[in-house]
């Protein structure tokens, strides 16, 4: 973790009469040249000062961005396309993520998340996981550089193409599967993984985005019991505060993969409170077109009980890798991103922001001054918080809650859609999810019932390797609101 020292080079004044310093103070003449050196009669003053002393990494700062457009607005803060305009990579495209001190210091889990969030991005590398560049602080905010992902939301491309056909949403998944493999070795869970939540590259590769709600330090056998997640996607040991770990992940995916597959999470209804019953004890549905081995991934992924969830054992990722859905993966080039994407983004230039919603591109980016000032003890939350990437460094020789997230409507195929209302769960109270209390989930929740045989059908396209020739898309398209 890189931390920050504002030292006072200032020396105090000598006293009257005392002779200035001298190299021979030190060393005698003599000890001087059998040294090679030659003692001088003069020397240089040289005042100490920032520029002078520390001549390595630039000062990073606000005043090293332009601000192109408004990308994203949450609760916290914003995130904007930028330009670099000073120092090294002069000119290259950034999204910068600025967030309010003064309302993430009001709770402590909050502050937590948030160093958690810096903290992950710092030490997380991975193909499929959001770069950061540069982070730094002002009184008042707190700034993530961080990559510029000019593809949009995997939300944004599945409202418009309805539904995926198997063989493109086994590209996104297995993508998806190596990054939370990845995390899950670092001993962080993601619990929060979604449509929104996913960005694509300008190739089409996926990044996973926003650890606002990451939990660090869960290796085999711990657990954690923060109630946190969007709900539709949120795994039921969650939702019954039973104690959950990173089999959450796999839930999560698997109802990701349902959403891919048939235009919607598995469980919704009317309200949340509705939506959590279904998650918890409803029957799993399953549409007659999915081919057998798409059916059976996301039943295993939809285990209420996470020891016999897909994934949820002690061979985490590798057990998914293995599932007969992902037979046509060549991990290796998957990793290597050697697989050429379903869908590339149609882009103009690095400043292209058409993957994003115009009711945010559309808005005039603006930071908004910075004038809350913390008291020092609140200051102390983030030191530390400051950061150059060392592929920035080597080139010289940036809102979550603790709250659940509320779900992103979208439009809807033949499913019924999940209406959200603006209602905020405290965290300090309890959810009902019915009428009584929820009892401790001592007992194995109800297990799935079986659907109908499914009608014989094929099994899922294999990826192709790279050959300069894309597949055309089709899918279902989702009647306006």
């Amino acid at each position: 973790m890189a931390a920050v020292f504002d030292l006072d080079l200032e020396t105090e004044e000598g006293s009257e009469g005392e002779p200035e310093f001298s190299p021979s103070d030190v060393w005698p003449h003599g000890e001087l040249r059998a040294a090679g050196l030659e003692p001088v009669g003069h020397c240089e003053e040289v005042e100490l000062t920032e520029t002078s002393v520390n001549l390595g990494p630039e000062r990073i700062g606000p005043h090293c961005f332009e601000l192109l457009r408004v990308l994203g607005k949450g609760g916290y803060g914003k995130v904007f396309q930028v330009r670099k305009v000073q120092g090294t990579n002069l000119g290259k495209i950034y999204a910068m993520k600025v967030l309010r001190k003064a309302k993430i210091v009001r709770n402590a889990k909050d502050t937590a998340h948030t160093r958690a969030e810096r903290n992950i991005l710092e030490s997380v590398k991975h193909p499929f996981i959001v770069e950061l560049a540069y982070a730094f602080q002002t009184g008042g905010k707190l700034y993530l550089i961080l990559e510029c992902l000019s593809g949009g939301e995997l939300f944004t491309h599945l409202e418009r193409e309805g539904i995926f056909l198997e063989d493109t949403a086994c590209f996104y998944l297995a993508e998806i599967t190596l990054a939370l493999g990845h995390l899950h070795s670092q001993g962080i869970i993601y619990r929060d993984l979604k449509p929104e939540n996913i960005m694509l590259s300008s190739q089409g590769h996926i990044k996973l985005t926003d650890f606002g709600l990451c939990k660090e330090s869960i290796h085999e056998g711990a657990v954690t019991h923060t109630f946190c997640g969007t709900i539709e996607y949120m795994a039921p040991e969650i939702l019954v505060r039973s104690g959950h770990n990173r089999a959450v992940d796999w839930w999560s995916l698997g109802a990701l993969m349902y959403d891919m597959l048939t235009g919607s999470p598995p469980f919704t209804a009317e309200n949340r409170k509705k939506t959590m019953d279904k998650i918890i004890k409803g029957k799993l549905t399953l549409p007659p077109y999915l081919t057998p081995d798409a059916r059976d991934l996301v039943k295993k992924f939809l285990k209420r009980n996470p020891s016999q969830r897909m994934g949820g054992g002690p061979g985490d990722a590798a057990d998914v890798q293995r599932h007969p859905f992902f037979r046509h993966i060549n991990w290796d080039d998957l990793l290597a991103r050697r697989v050429d994407p379903p869908f590339r983004p149609c882009l103009q230039s690095e400043e292209d922001v058409s993957q994003f919603d115009i009711h945010f591109t559309r808005q005039t980016p603006v930071d908004s001054p910075d004038d809350t000032a913390l008291s020092e003890s609140a200051n102390q939350a983030f030191l530390g918080f400051t950061y150059v990437a060392p592929s920035v460094l080597d080139s010289s020789k940036e809102g979550f809650s603790f709250q659940p997230k509320l779900r992103s409507p979208r439009r809807l195929n033949s499913s019924p859609r999940t209406p959200v209302s603006p209602l905020k769960f405290s965290p300090f109270e309890g959810f009902q999810p019915s009428p009584g209390p929820l009892e401790p989930t001592e007992s194995p929740l109800p297990p799935l019932l079986p659907p109908p045989p499914p009608p014989s059908s094929s099994a899922p396209l294999p990826i192709r390797p790279p050959s300069g020739t894309k597949k055309s898309k089709r899918g279902r398209g989702r009647p306006g609101r």
